[in-house]
Protein backbone atom coordinates (compact mmCIF):
# COMPACT_ATOMS: atom_id res chain seq x y z
CA UNK A 1 0.00 0.00 0.00
CA UNK A 2 1.29 3.29 -1.24
CA UNK A 3 2.01 5.97 1.80
CA UNK A 4 -0.44 9.23 1.40
CA UNK A 5 1.19 12.44 -0.75
CA UNK A 6 2.88 14.88 2.05
CA UNK A 7 1.44 17.48 2.03
CA UNK A 8 -1.89 19.08 4.29
CA UNK A 9 -3.82 21.38 5.04
CA UNK A 10 -5.12 22.16 8.81
CA UNK A 11 -8.19 23.76 8.49
CA UNK A 12 -8.16 25.46 12.32
CA UNK A 13 -5.42 26.01 14.64
CA UNK A 14 -3.92 28.11 16.74
CA UNK A 15 -0.05 28.06 16.49
CA UNK A 16 0.35 31.89 18.43
CA UNK A 17 -1.79 30.97 21.27
CA UNK A 18 1.15 30.22 23.46
CA UNK A 19 3.85 31.99 21.74
CA UNK A 20 1.94 35.60 21.87
CA UNK A 21 0.28 35.02 25.80
CA UNK A 22 4.37 34.33 26.59
CA UNK A 23 5.34 37.95 24.99
CA UNK A 24 3.77 39.20 27.90
CA UNK A 25 6.38 38.22 29.52
CA UNK A 26 8.95 40.68 27.73
CA UNK A 27 7.51 42.85 25.33
CA UNK A 28 3.50 42.13 24.72
CA UNK A 29 3.01 41.38 21.70
CA UNK A 30 6.07 40.62 20.59
CA UNK A 31 7.05 37.83 18.10
CA UNK A 32 10.62 37.29 18.22
CA UNK A 33 12.59 36.11 15.25
CA UNK A 34 14.63 34.36 17.40
CA UNK A 35 13.14 30.52 17.53
CA UNK A 36 14.59 29.51 20.70
CA UNK A 37 12.57 32.09 22.46
CA UNK A 38 9.57 31.53 24.01
CA UNK A 39 7.51 33.98 22.29
CA UNK A 40 8.67 33.21 19.01
CA UNK A 41 5.88 31.56 16.81
CA UNK A 42 8.97 29.33 15.36
CA UNK A 43 9.71 28.22 19.00
CA UNK A 44 9.82 24.52 18.98
CA UNK A 45 8.69 22.47 21.88
CA UNK A 46 7.83 18.95 21.11
CA UNK A 47 6.64 16.53 24.33
CA UNK A 48 9.25 14.62 26.13
CA UNK A 49 7.61 11.40 27.87
CA UNK A 50 6.95 13.19 31.04
CA UNK A 51 4.69 15.50 29.07
CA UNK A 52 2.73 13.09 26.91
CA UNK A 53 2.22 11.02 30.19
CA UNK A 54 0.80 14.33 31.69
CA UNK A 55 -1.48 14.57 28.47
CA UNK A 56 -2.28 11.08 28.86
CA UNK A 57 -3.18 10.79 32.58
CA UNK A 58 -4.92 14.37 33.14
CA UNK A 59 -5.76 15.73 29.43
CA UNK A 60 -3.02 18.85 29.96
CA UNK A 61 -1.53 19.64 27.23
CA UNK A 62 1.76 21.51 28.12
CA UNK A 63 4.27 21.52 24.88
CA UNK A 64 3.28 23.35 21.38
CA UNK A 65 0.97 21.36 18.89
CA UNK A 66 0.97 23.78 16.22
CA UNK A 67 4.31 25.98 16.55
CA UNK A 68 5.91 26.45 12.81
CA UNK A 69 8.46 24.94 13.41
CA UNK A 70 6.42 21.75 13.85
CA UNK A 71 4.21 22.64 11.51
CA UNK A 72 7.19 22.96 8.67
CA UNK A 73 8.06 19.49 10.09
CA UNK A 74 4.86 17.44 9.17
CA UNK A 75 4.52 18.87 5.78
CA UNK A 76 1.06 21.10 6.48
CA UNK A 77 1.36 23.96 3.63
CA UNK A 78 -1.62 25.94 4.56
CA UNK A 79 -3.40 26.57 8.01
CA UNK A 80 -6.24 28.47 8.75
CA UNK A 81 -4.68 29.86 11.91
CA UNK A 82 -7.72 31.21 14.15
CA UNK A 83 -7.18 34.45 16.53
CA UNK A 84 -8.44 33.96 19.68
CA UNK A 85 -8.66 36.66 22.82
CA UNK A 86 -9.17 33.90 25.64
CA UNK A 87 -12.47 34.97 27.18
CA UNK A 88 -11.92 36.29 30.96
CA UNK A 89 -14.97 34.39 32.34
CA UNK A 90 -12.00 31.15 31.90
CA UNK A 91 -10.24 33.05 34.36
CA UNK A 92 -12.61 34.62 36.81
CA UNK A 93 -14.01 31.52 37.71
CA UNK A 94 -15.42 29.64 41.34
CA UNK A 95 -11.36 29.51 42.85
CA UNK A 96 -11.60 31.80 45.02
CA UNK A 97 -8.08 32.55 45.88
CA UNK A 98 -6.63 34.70 43.46
CA UNK A 99 -3.13 32.88 43.05
CA UNK A 100 -4.89 29.91 42.78
CA UNK A 101 -7.13 30.95 39.86
CA UNK A 102 -3.69 32.53 38.19
CA UNK A 103 -1.86 29.06 38.67
CA UNK A 104 -4.72 26.37 37.54
CA UNK A 105 -5.05 28.58 34.63
CA UNK A 106 -1.54 28.60 33.71
CA UNK A 107 -1.34 24.46 34.07
CA UNK A 108 -3.83 24.45 31.76
CA UNK A 109 -3.40 26.59 28.56
CA UNK A 110 0.08 27.14 29.02
CA UNK A 111 0.40 30.73 28.32
CA UNK A 112 2.21 32.49 30.93
CA UNK A 113 1.17 34.12 34.52
CA UNK A 114 1.69 37.36 33.12
CA UNK A 115 -0.94 36.99 30.28
CA UNK A 116 -3.24 35.68 32.65
CA UNK A 117 -3.12 38.21 34.41
CA UNK A 118 -4.06 40.56 31.95
CA UNK A 119 -6.77 38.75 30.64
CA UNK A 120 -8.23 38.41 34.50
CA UNK A 121 -8.80 42.51 34.37
CA UNK A 122 -9.51 42.53 30.41
CA UNK A 123 -11.82 45.62 29.21
CA UNK A 124 -11.19 45.63 25.35
CA UNK A 125 -11.18 42.26 23.21
CA UNK A 126 -10.87 43.73 20.05
CA UNK A 127 -7.91 46.02 21.28
CA UNK A 128 -6.29 42.69 22.09
CA UNK A 129 -7.85 41.03 18.51
CA UNK A 130 -5.75 43.40 16.84
CA UNK A 131 -2.55 42.73 18.85
CA UNK A 132 -2.49 38.90 17.88
CA UNK A 133 -3.06 40.08 14.47
CA UNK A 134 -0.15 42.13 14.43
CA UNK A 135 1.41 39.39 15.89
CA UNK A 136 1.21 37.64 12.76
CA UNK A 137 2.17 40.09 10.39
CA UNK A 138 5.80 40.98 12.40
CA UNK A 139 7.32 38.31 10.64
CA UNK A 140 5.41 37.44 7.45
CA UNK A 141 7.03 36.69 4.88
CA UNK A 142 10.57 36.67 6.92
CA UNK A 143 12.93 33.69 6.62
CA UNK A 144 13.97 31.99 9.36
CA UNK A 145 17.18 29.67 10.02
CA UNK A 146 16.85 26.83 12.21
CA UNK A 147 19.55 24.14 12.41
CA UNK A 148 20.41 25.05 9.16
CA UNK A 149 17.34 25.04 7.39
CA UNK A 150 15.19 27.72 6.27
CA UNK A 151 11.67 28.35 6.64
CA UNK A 152 8.82 30.97 6.09
CA UNK A 153 5.73 32.04 6.72
CA UNK A 154 3.57 34.19 4.34
CA UNK A 155 -0.13 35.30 4.89
CA UNK A 156 -2.34 35.98 1.99
CA UNK A 157 -5.84 37.36 0.65
CA UNK A 158 -6.82 34.60 -1.97
CA UNK A 159 -6.93 31.31 -3.19
CA UNK A 160 -5.04 32.83 -6.07
CA UNK A 161 -2.03 33.71 -3.64
CA UNK A 162 -1.89 30.58 -2.58
CA UNK A 163 -1.39 29.45 -6.17
CA UNK A 164 1.56 31.66 -6.82
CA UNK A 165 3.31 30.75 -3.70
CA UNK A 166 2.49 26.91 -4.38
CA UNK A 167 3.70 26.63 -8.29
CA UNK A 168 6.89 29.02 -7.38
CA UNK A 169 8.52 27.74 -4.23
CA UNK A 170 11.61 29.29 -2.90
CA UNK A 171 14.73 27.30 -3.50
CA UNK A 172 15.84 25.58 0.01
CA UNK A 173 13.36 27.15 2.02
CA UNK A 174 10.13 25.46 3.72
CA UNK A 175 6.92 28.10 3.19
CA UNK A 176 3.86 27.65 4.96
CA UNK A 177 0.92 29.69 3.44
CA UNK A 178 -1.03 31.01 6.07
CA UNK A 179 -5.14 32.45 6.28
CA UNK A 180 -6.83 34.60 8.78
CA UNK A 181 -9.68 33.22 11.05
CA UNK A 182 -10.93 34.25 14.28
CA UNK A 183 -12.92 32.46 17.06
CA UNK A 184 -15.43 33.89 18.94
CA UNK A 185 -17.50 36.97 18.35
CA UNK A 186 -16.96 38.43 21.94
CA UNK A 187 -13.73 40.13 19.67
CA UNK A 188 -16.15 42.64 18.78
CA UNK A 189 -16.22 44.03 22.28
CA UNK A 190 -19.06 41.87 23.81
CA UNK A 191 -19.76 39.33 26.47
CA UNK A 192 -17.53 41.35 29.29
CA UNK A 193 -20.47 41.68 31.89
CA UNK A 194 -22.14 44.84 30.34
CA UNK A 195 -24.47 45.47 27.31
CA UNK A 196 -22.62 46.56 24.07
CA UNK A 197 -22.70 49.20 22.06
CA UNK A 198 -24.08 48.40 19.00
CA UNK A 199 -22.42 51.11 17.17
CA UNK A 200 -18.71 49.85 18.45
CA UNK A 201 -19.68 46.34 17.63
CA UNK A 202 -20.56 46.88 13.79
CA UNK A 203 -17.45 49.54 13.39
CA UNK A 204 -15.13 46.98 14.96
CA UNK A 205 -16.86 44.43 12.77
CA UNK A 206 -16.00 46.88 9.45
CA UNK A 207 -12.65 47.23 10.72
CA UNK A 208 -11.88 43.25 10.41
CA UNK A 209 -13.39 43.15 7.20
CA UNK A 210 -11.18 45.20 5.81
CA UNK A 211 -8.29 44.21 6.96
CA UNK A 212 -5.21 43.22 4.46
CA UNK A 213 -5.63 40.15 5.67
CA UNK A 214 -9.61 39.98 6.31
CA UNK A 215 -10.73 36.21 7.80
CA UNK A 216 -12.09 33.71 5.65
CA UNK A 217 -14.51 32.82 8.66
CA UNK A 218 -15.53 33.83 11.98
CA UNK A 219 -17.11 31.25 14.28
CA UNK A 220 -19.84 33.27 15.75
CA UNK A 221 -20.20 32.06 18.98
CA UNK A 222 -17.48 30.43 21.69
CA UNK A 223 -17.66 29.44 25.01
CA UNK A 224 -19.35 32.31 27.02
CA UNK A 225 -22.07 34.45 26.51
CA UNK A 226 -21.32 36.73 23.68
CA UNK A 227 -24.70 38.83 23.46
CA UNK A 228 -24.80 37.79 20.08
CA UNK A 229 -26.00 34.69 19.84
CA UNK A 230 -26.43 31.57 22.25
CA UNK A 231 -23.22 28.83 22.80
CA UNK A 232 -23.41 24.84 23.09
CA UNK A 233 -22.06 23.43 26.00
CA UNK A 234 -17.97 22.93 25.64
CA UNK A 235 -16.81 22.37 28.89
CA UNK A 236 -16.15 19.40 31.34
CA UNK A 237 -14.17 17.88 34.34
CA UNK A 238 -12.71 20.50 36.71
CA UNK A 239 -12.92 23.26 34.37
CA UNK A 240 -16.54 23.00 33.90
CA UNK A 241 -16.63 22.92 38.03
CA UNK A 242 -15.19 26.04 38.49
CA UNK A 243 -16.56 27.99 35.51
CA UNK A 244 -20.22 29.07 34.98
CA UNK A 245 -21.23 28.93 31.41
CA UNK A 246 -25.02 29.03 31.92
CA UNK A 247 -25.83 32.40 31.32
CA UNK A 248 -26.87 32.38 27.43
CA UNK A 249 -26.26 28.74 27.16
CA UNK A 250 -28.55 26.98 24.72
CA UNK A 251 -30.59 30.02 23.66
CA UNK A 252 -30.97 31.42 19.71
CA UNK A 253 -29.73 35.21 18.30
CA UNK A 254 -30.14 38.47 19.66
CA UNK A 255 -31.62 40.95 17.31
CA UNK A 256 -27.77 42.21 17.17
CA UNK A 257 -26.60 38.90 16.60
CA UNK A 258 -29.04 39.21 13.58
CA UNK A 259 -27.64 42.77 12.36
CA UNK A 260 -23.81 41.45 12.86
CA UNK A 261 -24.68 38.34 10.88
CA UNK A 262 -25.77 39.88 7.69
CA UNK A 263 -23.19 42.34 7.90
CA UNK A 264 -20.91 39.68 7.68
CA UNK A 265 -22.42 38.16 4.70
CA UNK A 266 -22.70 41.09 3.13
CA UNK A 267 -20.11 42.97 1.01
CA UNK A 268 -21.09 46.30 1.40
CA UNK A 269 -18.67 47.33 4.12
CA UNK A 270 -15.63 45.21 3.53
CA UNK A 271 -14.91 41.68 2.30
CA UNK A 272 -17.55 39.03 3.00
CA UNK A 273 -16.58 37.14 6.05
CA UNK A 274 -18.08 33.43 6.44
CA UNK A 275 -19.86 32.45 9.32
CA UNK A 276 -18.70 29.10 11.21
CA UNK A 277 -21.13 27.71 13.39
CA UNK A 278 -19.43 25.18 15.73
CA UNK A 279 -20.16 26.65 19.49
CA UNK A 280 -23.21 27.81 18.27
CA UNK A 281 -26.20 26.45 20.48
CA UNK A 282 -28.11 23.63 18.27
CA UNK A 283 -31.09 26.62 18.57
CA UNK A 284 -28.97 29.38 17.29
CA UNK A 285 -27.25 26.90 14.44
CA UNK A 286 -31.13 25.78 13.02
CA UNK A 287 -32.03 29.76 13.37
CA UNK A 288 -29.36 30.38 10.99
CA UNK A 289 -30.05 27.42 8.41
CA UNK A 290 -33.32 28.75 8.38
CA UNK A 291 -32.53 32.34 7.94
CA UNK A 292 -30.51 31.33 4.72
CA UNK A 293 -32.98 29.67 3.73
CA UNK A 294 -35.61 32.45 4.07
CA UNK A 295 -32.76 35.13 2.26
CA UNK A 296 -32.22 34.54 -1.37
CA UNK A 297 -29.09 36.96 -1.02
CA UNK A 298 -27.20 34.69 0.77
CA UNK A 299 -28.77 31.36 0.06
CA UNK A 300 -25.73 29.85 -1.62
CA UNK A 301 -23.75 30.37 1.32
CA UNK A 302 -21.99 27.43 2.83
CA UNK A 303 -22.16 26.23 6.12
CA UNK A 304 -18.81 25.79 7.81
CA UNK A 305 -17.92 23.35 10.79
CA UNK A 306 -14.22 24.36 11.41
CA UNK A 307 -13.24 21.63 13.74
CA UNK A 308 -16.19 19.68 14.84
CA UNK A 309 -17.28 16.04 15.06
CA UNK A 310 -20.48 14.20 14.84
CA UNK A 311 -22.88 12.94 17.43
CA UNK A 312 -24.68 10.33 16.05
CA UNK A 313 -28.05 11.30 16.33
CA UNK A 314 -31.07 12.33 13.67
CA UNK A 315 -31.41 15.93 14.85
CA UNK A 316 -31.61 18.05 17.29
CA UNK A 317 -35.79 17.62 17.05
CA UNK A 318 -35.82 14.12 16.37
CA UNK A 319 -32.89 12.78 19.41
CA UNK A 320 -33.30 8.92 17.88
CA UNK A 321 -29.62 7.51 17.02
CA UNK A 322 -29.20 7.01 13.54
CA UNK A 323 -28.99 4.18 11.53
CA UNK A 324 -25.36 4.51 10.09
CA UNK A 325 -22.99 2.29 12.09
CA UNK A 326 -20.69 3.47 14.86
CA UNK A 327 -23.37 6.14 15.94
CA UNK A 328 -23.74 4.52 18.88
CA UNK A 329 -19.66 5.45 19.97
CA UNK A 330 -20.23 9.07 19.62
CA UNK A 331 -20.24 12.27 22.27
CA UNK A 332 -24.13 12.68 22.11
CA UNK A 333 -24.07 15.78 23.04
CA UNK A 334 -25.22 19.08 20.82
CA UNK A 335 -22.14 20.77 20.81
CA UNK A 336 -21.22 18.08 17.92
CA UNK A 337 -23.75 17.53 15.12
CA UNK A 338 -26.70 15.71 13.93
CA UNK A 339 -27.24 13.93 10.97
CA UNK A 340 -29.70 16.49 8.87
CA UNK A 341 -26.88 19.18 9.23
CA UNK A 342 -24.70 16.51 7.82
CA UNK A 343 -26.54 16.93 5.21
CA UNK A 344 -27.52 20.38 4.71
CA UNK A 345 -23.65 20.73 4.81
CA UNK A 346 -22.90 19.04 2.00
CA UNK A 347 -25.78 20.39 0.01
CA UNK A 348 -24.57 24.21 0.53
CA UNK A 349 -21.13 22.73 -0.71
CA UNK A 350 -19.65 23.87 2.65
CA UNK A 351 -17.27 22.23 4.56
CA UNK A 352 -16.67 20.06 8.16
CA UNK A 353 -13.67 19.94 9.43
CA UNK A 354 -12.81 17.14 12.22
CA UNK A 355 -10.77 18.16 15.23
CA UNK A 356 -8.44 15.83 16.84
CA UNK A 357 -9.75 15.95 20.55
CA UNK A 358 -10.42 12.82 22.06
CA UNK A 359 -13.49 14.45 24.40
CA UNK A 360 -15.28 14.93 21.15
CA UNK A 361 -14.80 12.39 18.42
CA UNK A 362 -16.05 9.71 20.96
CA UNK A 363 -17.96 9.31 24.49
CA UNK A 364 -16.15 8.52 27.45
CA UNK A 365 -17.40 4.90 27.11
CA UNK A 366 -16.30 4.06 24.10
CA UNK A 367 -12.92 5.29 24.48
CA UNK A 368 -12.06 3.49 27.82
CA UNK A 369 -12.40 0.48 25.15
CA UNK A 370 -9.86 1.65 23.03
CA UNK A 371 -7.30 -0.89 22.84
CA UNK A 372 -3.72 -0.14 25.09
CA UNK A 373 -0.50 -0.97 23.36
CA UNK A 374 3.03 -0.22 24.09
CA UNK A 375 4.19 0.43 20.65
CA UNK A 376 3.55 3.53 18.27
CA UNK A 377 2.40 2.02 16.29
CA UNK A 378 -0.45 0.31 17.48
CA UNK A 379 -1.15 3.26 19.53
CA UNK A 380 -1.60 5.17 16.29
CA UNK A 381 -3.55 2.41 14.67
CA UNK A 382 -5.87 1.88 17.75
CA UNK A 383 -6.38 6.24 18.53
CA UNK A 384 -6.84 6.88 14.83
CA UNK A 385 -9.72 4.56 14.21
CA UNK A 386 -11.53 7.14 16.68
CA UNK A 387 -11.12 10.02 13.81
CA UNK A 388 -11.41 7.25 10.62
CA UNK A 389 -14.95 6.20 12.33
CA UNK A 390 -15.89 9.93 12.03
CA UNK A 391 -14.71 10.32 8.67
CA UNK A 392 -16.33 6.67 8.12
CA UNK A 393 -19.99 7.65 9.71
CA UNK A 394 -20.19 11.19 7.47
CA UNK A 395 -19.28 9.26 4.12
CA UNK A 396 -21.88 6.54 4.76
CA UNK A 397 -24.96 8.99 5.83
CA UNK A 398 -24.03 10.70 2.73
CA UNK A 399 -23.25 7.48 0.32
CA UNK A 400 -26.77 6.49 2.04
CA UNK A 401 -28.99 9.90 0.94
CA UNK A 402 -27.47 9.83 -2.70
CA UNK A 403 -24.49 12.15 -2.07
CA UNK A 404 -20.71 12.49 -3.14
CA UNK A 405 -19.20 10.46 0.38
CA UNK A 406 -15.94 12.29 0.21
CA UNK A 407 -15.80 15.66 -1.23
CA UNK A 408 -16.66 18.00 2.16
CA UNK A 409 -14.85 16.33 4.91
CA UNK A 410 -11.84 18.30 6.22
CA UNK A 411 -9.26 18.31 9.42
CA UNK A 412 -9.45 21.06 11.75
CA UNK A 413 -7.31 19.54 14.17
CA UNK A 414 -7.23 22.36 16.76
CA UNK A 415 -3.78 22.08 17.63
CA UNK A 416 -2.70 24.86 20.57
CA UNK A 417 -6.49 25.58 21.12
CA UNK A 418 -6.23 24.01 24.70
CA UNK A 419 -7.71 20.42 23.42
CA UNK A 420 -6.79 16.66 24.54
CA UNK A 421 -5.14 15.28 21.14
CA UNK A 422 -5.82 11.43 20.03
CA UNK A 423 -2.77 9.64 21.33
CA UNK A 424 0.17 9.39 19.33
CA UNK A 425 -0.64 12.36 17.05
CA UNK A 426 0.62 15.18 19.78
CA UNK A 427 1.55 17.88 17.13
CA UNK A 428 1.23 18.95 14.07
CA UNK A 429 4.64 17.10 13.15
CA UNK A 430 2.90 13.75 13.38
CA UNK A 431 0.27 14.77 10.59
CA UNK A 432 2.37 12.78 8.28
CA UNK A 433 1.69 8.94 10.48
CA UNK A 434 -2.02 10.21 10.86
CA UNK A 435 -2.50 10.03 6.84
CA UNK A 436 -0.65 6.99 7.03
CA UNK A 437 -3.20 5.20 9.68
CA UNK A 438 -6.30 6.55 8.30
CA UNK A 439 -5.04 5.40 4.99
CA UNK A 440 -5.16 1.73 6.57
CA UNK A 441 -8.38 2.08 7.72
CA UNK A 442 -9.77 3.46 4.45
CA UNK A 443 -8.14 0.37 2.84
CA UNK A 444 -9.68 -1.84 5.00
CA UNK A 445 -13.55 -0.46 4.95
CA UNK A 446 -13.45 -0.36 1.08
CA UNK A 447 -12.60 -3.90 1.40
CA UNK A 448 -15.99 -4.34 3.07
CA UNK A 449 -17.89 -2.88 0.47
CA UNK A 450 -20.71 -1.03 2.71
CA UNK A 451 -21.03 2.05 0.22
CA UNK A 452 -23.94 1.97 -1.77
CA UNK A 453 -22.88 4.46 -4.83
CA UNK A 454 -20.40 3.12 -6.96
CA UNK A 455 -19.07 6.56 -7.67
CA UNK A 456 -17.96 6.41 -3.86
CA UNK A 457 -15.34 3.97 -4.00
CA UNK A 458 -12.40 5.92 -4.75
CA UNK A 459 -8.68 4.26 -3.85
CA UNK A 460 -7.81 4.61 0.01
CA UNK A 461 -5.06 6.95 -0.66
CA UNK A 462 -7.17 9.44 -2.44
CA UNK A 463 -9.70 9.28 0.06
CA UNK A 464 -7.07 10.57 2.45
CA UNK A 465 -5.92 13.02 0.33
CA UNK A 466 -9.15 14.36 -0.13
CA UNK A 467 -9.88 14.61 3.69
CA UNK A 468 -6.11 16.01 4.66
CA UNK A 469 -5.94 18.83 1.54
CA UNK A 470 -8.04 18.83 -1.21
CA UNK A 471 -11.26 19.18 0.20
CA UNK A 472 -9.87 21.99 1.97
CA UNK A 473 -8.06 23.76 -1.08
CA UNK A 474 -11.53 23.66 -3.19
CA UNK A 475 -13.36 25.43 -0.48
CA UNK A 476 -10.82 28.14 -0.15
CA UNK A 477 -10.53 28.26 -3.98
CA UNK A 478 -14.50 28.63 -4.01
CA UNK A 479 -14.74 31.06 -1.12
CA UNK A 480 -11.62 33.13 -1.15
Amino acid sequence: MKQAECFYVDFHCHPALKPFGKSFNKTAGENSDNSKSWNSIWHYNPPNLLKKGINYLFGLTKFSQANFTSISKGNVGLVCVSLYPIEKWFLENKIKHRFSQQLLSNIATGIGMKRIKYLQKIEDYFQDLQAEYGFYQQLDKKTITIKGKKYNYKLIRSFDEYLKIARNPEPSCSTICVIMTIEGLHVLNTGLGKNPQEEEVLRNLTTIKQWTFSPLYITFAHHFWNHLCGHAKSLDGFVARNTDQSEGLNTGFTPLGMTVLEQMLSEETGRKILVDVKHMSATARYQYYQWLQHHPKYADTPVIVSHGAVNGLRSFFDQRLSDQPQAERFLKEDINFYDDELILIAKSKGIFALQIDERRLTSKESLKKVKHALKRKNILTYRSKLLWDQIQYIAQLLDSNGMEAWNNIALGTDFDGIINPLNGIWTAEDMPDLAFHLQEHAFNFLKENRLKLSDNYLPAQQIVQNVMKNNALAFIQRNY
